[in-house]
């Protein structure tokens, strides 16, 4: 995956502020609600309740939807493989007061310290991983941490998105401190999308500073996605079109998935 977001980590926010944080936050914590097993914090808990009820969101980035989450009620846990996505997120943790714990760690080596209830992964974080072993290897994980019957939420880009929709396209946009041009290149036949970013910051005056930073994802149909799940021994409950929130299809961009642990009783 590359030391990517370096440069990037310190314009993210910016750049993303047209992605509905607010509505992910609402659907993740029905979703929670409805098929989960975590609970928002009560004032008394028992010891098995406290693992029951941790959240972890996987690829967190700067924080913004570990703060929500954690806004709503649950124990967060945030991990990152970018100290520098991190540091963002710890600054926003010092602002809010929250008590959200970080990690800095890869999610295919993802270790935590007890189970947990729920496990989310959105913004496209599995599409960087390009290998579908790592993919079943990210999911085993997952499996082995989470409490029995615990749930695992995500999201990916699709390859009809990369395909149809995005592929060979170039976006730019042009803001008063900060500039940017995406441009993608996708190969169908290996299903990688290559995303050529470059980025003008305003740092004094009229003066900007250029970066440039290359980024790989890998397109991911649904039933692909079914087989890695059920690989890893996990339980498909629900595929939804992330846009519609209907029932995922062919040309579905984005698909949010559930999923539930299997292979671990209450004793």
């Amino acid at each position: 995956m590359g030391e990517m977001y370096s440069d990037f980590a310190r314009v993210y926010d910016e750049l993303m502020d047209n992605v509905p944080y607010g509505e992910w936050g609402e659907k993740l914590d029905a979703f929670i609600r409805e098929y989960g097993v975590s609970k928002p914090k009560r004032d008394e808990e028992k010891a098995l309740d406290a693992e029951r009820n941790l959240v972890v969101d996987l690829g967190c980035g700067t924080g913004t939807l570990t703060e929500l989450l954690y806004s709503r009620g649950y124990d967060m846990i945030g991990v990152d493989r970018s100290e520098d996505m991190l540091n963002a997120a710890m600054g926003k943790r010092d602002v809010t007061g929250s008590e959200i714990l970080y990690l800095q760690q890869d999610m295919r080596e993802l270790e935590l310290y007890s189970t947990v209830g729920t496990v989310y992964c959105m913004c496209d974080s599995l599409n960087y991983i390009l290998e579908e072993d790592e993919i079943v290897q990210v999911f085993t994980l997952v499996n082995n941490y989470l409490f029995p019957g615990g749930i695992l939420i995500f999201d990916f880009n699709t390859d009809y998105k990369y395909r149809e929709v995005i592929g060979d396209a170039t976006i730019a946009e042009n803001r008063e401190d900060c500039s940017f041009i995406w441009e993608n290149q996708y190969d169908p036949e290996e299903m990688l999308n290559e995303y050529d970013l470059t980025v003008f910051v305003r740092q004094d005056g009229d003066c900007f500073r250029r970066f440039s930073e290359v980024h790989l994802q890998r397109g991911y149909t649904l039933e692909q996605m079914k087989t890695l799940l059920e690989r890893a021994g996990m339980t498909l409950v629900k595929a939804l079109d992330a846009q519609t929130w209907d029932a995922a299809g062919e040309k579905s961009e984005r698909i949010c998935m559930i999923a539930r642990e299997q292979g671990k009783h209450i004793k």
